[in-house]
């Protein structure tokens, strides 16, 4: 009877370990960096006003010569394709998001950058 408990208590003691070790971690601080495109520093407000608006969203910094947005968030709260979303729908193509072409063409003229076509 002793060795059935220790068997079921060592087993249950595997199950529990291997599932903890499973556990994806979130990042409180996970920091990225995404390439935005814009000119100017009317986009910059823009693109950083729409980053801040993801819950969750710590830091964002859209640099102009660079066209890169570094972002710090919470993994747990966000995640960095929300961050995308929310650049895109206020009319600048974020990576693999990209706005449309009503939420583009409501840019100020100035802010209208080339864009390039979608990779098919």
């Amino acid at each position: 009877m002793e060795i059935m408990k220790n068997l079921f208590l060592g087993m249950m003691l595997l199950v529990i370990t291997l599932s903890t070790q499973a556990q994806e971690k979130k990042n409180k601080n996970a920091k990225y960096t995404i390439a935005v495109n814009g000119n100017c520093e009317q986009c910059q407000r823009r693109i950083q006003k729409a980053a801040f608006s993801v819950d969750g969203v710590k830091m964002a910094n859209w640099n102009i010569e660079t066209h890169k947005l570094d972002v710090t968030l919470n993994e747990e709260k966000t995640s960095v394709a929300e961050v995308k979303k929310a650049v895109a729908k206020v009319g600048h193509d974020a990576g693999e998001f990209r706005a449309t072409k009503t939420d583009y063409d409501n840019l100020h003229s100035c802010c209208q950058y080339e864009r390039e076509e979608p990779k098919k």
